[in-house]
Order: C-alpha cells, then structure tokens, then sequence
C-alpha cells in the first residue's frame, strides 16, 4: 500500500518518511538520560550524597539493610534491572493487545522524565530519596525502550529496516552528546557561572530529564496508532492475558529455534560490548594511568564519532545484510580487545583515542543492526512482548562480562589479562551467529525477508 493511499483509507503506512523521523527523535530524546545522568553524573552524585549520610562505618541502612555508601548506587541500579526483568515483558504483552503503545511509551517516557527533573532536589543526605527517584526513572527509561523499539517493525519495510535502525541509534548519540557538552561545559566552570559544582551537577540530570520531555514530544506527534493483530478473548482483563501471553511466548519460543539461537548470539558479544563500555574508563585510568580529562574527552568524542559509525553500518547492512554487517562489526570488536591487551601503552592518550574511536564507529552499528535483524524474526502482533524478551534477556546477562573482568583482575592482578578475557564473549557470539540461519529464521517467524540478510 503506498503512503498516500494508506493516509487517505486511515491505514497507517510502512515507511512514510514523517513517521520514521518522529521515531528517531525517541532515540534522541531518551540518550539525554543514559549518558548525562547514568554515564557521567548521578553515580558519583549519589554516592557522596549517600556518604554524607552513612555512619562512621561508612554504612547507611535503607529499610534497616547495612548498605556500604559506595554501593549503594550500584544496587541501586541493579534493583532496577531486576524490576525490569519482572514488568516488562508483562507490559510487553498488554501493548500487544491493545492499540496503547504509543500512549505507554508517552507514559513511561514522561514518568521516567519527571522523575530525573525531580533529582534536582537531591542534596545533603538523602540519598533515599535519590535512589528511589533513579530507580523509578532507569525502570521506565527500560519500559520505554520496549514499546519504541516494537514500532520498528511496524514503521519500516524489511528492505529498509537496518537503515532506520542505523538512524534511530546515531541521533541518539549526537542528542545524547550535544547536552553532555553542554553539561560538562557548565561543571567545568561552575565558578564561572555562579553556581557550586555540586548544583552544576543537579542542574545537568535536571536538563537531561527536561530535555527527555520536550523531544518525546516528536514521536508522541508522529507516531500513528495501529491497532493490535491480536484481541483480547472474552473475559480475560488485560493484566491477566498478559501474564498468560508471556508463559505462553516462552512455551512457543522453542518453535523458532533459529530466532532463539540469534539472541542467544547476542547476548552473549552484546554483554563484552557493554562491559567494554562500562569499564573503559576505568581500564584508562588504573592500567594506562591517563587524567580525568582524558577519559572525559575521549566520552564525548566516542559519542560524536559513534553518529557516523552508526549510518556507516546501516550502509554496510544494505550492502552486505544485516548478519554479516554484525560480523563485521564483532572482528572489529575483537581487535580492539587484541589491542586493548598488547598494544596501547600507559600515558599514552593518542593510542587510547585511536582505541576509543575504533569503539565508536562499531559501537552504534553492532547494536542498530542486531536490533533490526531481531524485529524481522518477531511473529506478527507480538512485537512488544518479544522486544520486552530482547530487552530482559540483555539485562538478565549483562552481569557476566563483569563479573569475569572482576574475578580475572582479582586473581591476576592484570587489567590487561583482563580485559583480554573479554574477548570470551565476542567469539562465542560470533560462533552462534554464523549458525543462524536469519532468512530462515525471518520465514519462520512469518514474514517477509529482505533482498539482503
């Protein structure tokens, strides 16, 4: 159906252009969040909050719990992955049997949102307060994400699907790094400006959540309900069936074998990319012994640099198909690893910016793609509860990557060693993924593949 017929019968359209870039500024809107609030500034925020707060022990006692006060942000964020693995693919399975997809994407958006404005209000010691607003905002940042990824399917042909991802992901790294720009700006000459650093940062996870409001605002616009495939049998509630619907995805899952086995793949190089990014910083300044800004300005590059990589592998994936663009993207992977390991030397920035802009334009691609390639393994009618699996499935794992980093670093004392083991995970991502079958995998599901897979 063409855009001007399906505009004109009520029909929404697959790739009208309007709808695709009110759907990137999603992307654009919520990048604010992950990396000026999550990234940069409320980590070490919430701790001192917490350490003002904690005994002569260095403990605090949320709830009568003994919490060490540098912890207590990391479970803090671990809470909230838990959360997620608990409602999302519940709210998954409700959104696909209902036509509210875009009013619970609005929802969690704007929750998420007042949430981080609310921080502002973080001072002295109340932590509590800071780590409850937190988890409210990570868990409907994660909500979120479910119900603007499931409308990738529904707003883009398979044929162009990777380049719409590919877009999706690189203006979220250009909106995220414009405002940590800015933000960094401020706390770095917070003197300048009048204010204490310690109101910069309150200021900067303000502007995050204000920003995160006013760009929803695009999709929310642009975006066009659909209604759902499936309807919601006679006297079931919607919560009900969507306890229902997910216990009966996992007991059909077994039936697309090849979709299964590419989330699997992954996970698994998924989780070394986000243990990379999490510990990078660390890894500069512990191993190779560089400054704060450094670090700091190798962030912001990545974030820039990222936006290209991102559209260069949308280019790749329809010139390749998505599965090999991946591949492409995981060999790059590993030899950054090989790199990280034998190559850059301490006090050397150069090498460790050259390492970071490797990471960059792999960065984007590696995600954009896979997200793509996985909505084209998606039945029709349960795009939200299979991407609520994608996203539960990601942060279920992703404990792993550090978790081998720490123990190797403990017994060997070697960062270098390391984060060498690290490249366990890619390897057995890209050993699965050349055992998927993805256009059989896209048949199964029920739809259609593109030219190029």
């Amino acid at each position: 159906m063409s855009i001007e017929m399906a505009r004109s019968t009520g029909v929404a359209a697959i790739d009208d252009r309007r709808e695709q870039v009110g759907w990137y500024f999603y992307d654009w809107a919520n990048s604010a969040f992950s990396t000026t609030v999550v990234t940069v500034f409320l980590g070490p925020y919430l701790t001192a909050v917490t350490r003002r707060a904690a005994d002569a022990d260095g403990f605090v006692y949320p709830l009568g719990i003994p919490v060490a006060a540098g912890a207590f942000f990391p479970y803090m964020v671990s809470l909230s992955v838990l959360l997620q693995v608990l409602f999302l693919p519940i709210l998954g399975a409700i959104a696909d049997y209902t036509h509210l997809k875009k009013h619970l994407l609005g929802v969690f958006a704007y929750v998420g949102a007042i949430a981080t404005m609310l921080l502002y209000f973080l001072d002295g010691g109340n932590y509590l307060f800071g780590g409850m607003l937190f988890l409210i905002a990570n868990l409907s940042f994660g909500a979120s994400i479910v119900f603007y990824n499931a409308f990738l399917p529904e707003i883009a042909s398979p044929d162009r699907r990777d380049a719409v991802s590919s877009q999706g992901w690189a203006l979220g790294y250009l909106g995220g790094g414009l405002l940590l720009v800015a933000n960094l700006l401020l706390f770095q000459n917070a003197e300048s400006f009048g204010v204490s650093s310690d109101h910069a940062v309150r200021i900067s996870i303000t502007s995050a959540g204000m920003w995160w409001a006013i760009f929803t605002i695009i999709p929310l616009l642009a975006l066009r309900r659909r209604d759902p495939i499936k309807r919601i049998p006679p006297g079931e509630h919607y919560v009900t069936i969507g306890f229902k619907q997910l216990w009966d995805t996992l007991r059909k899952a077994r039936h697309y074998p090849q979709t299964l086995l590419s989330l699997g793949a992954y996970l698994l190089y998924n989780d070394g990319i986000q243990t990379v990014i999490a510990l990078a910083s660390q890894f500069g300044a512990e191993e190779l012994r560089l400054e704060q800004s450094t670090l700091i300005s190798a962030i912001l590059m990545v974030q820039f640099v990222a936006f290209i990589g991102a559209l260069a592998f949308g280019r790749i994936a329809g010139w390749l198909g998505a599965t090999r663009a991946i591949l492409v993207s995981l060999v790059i992977w590993t030899s950054v690893i090989v790199a990280a390991y034998g190559w850059v030397q301490p006090d050397s920035p150069t090498q460790f910016y050259i390492l970071a802009a490797a990471i960059a334009i792999v960065l984007g691609g590696s995600q954009a793609i896979s997200r793509s390639l996985f909505s084209q393994m998606i039945p029709p009618g349960q795009e939200s509860e299979y991407f609520s699996l994608y996203e539960v499935s990601e942060r279920g794992t992703s404990w792993l990557g550090p978790l081998v980093f720490g123990l190797a670093l403990q017994f060997t004392g070697s960062y270098r060693v390391a984060i060498l083991l690290l490249l366990i995970f890619f390897i057995a991502g890209i050993a699965l993924l050349l055992r998927v079958d993805a256009r059989r995998a896209i048949l199964e599901a029920g739809n259609v593949p593109p030219a190029k897979v």
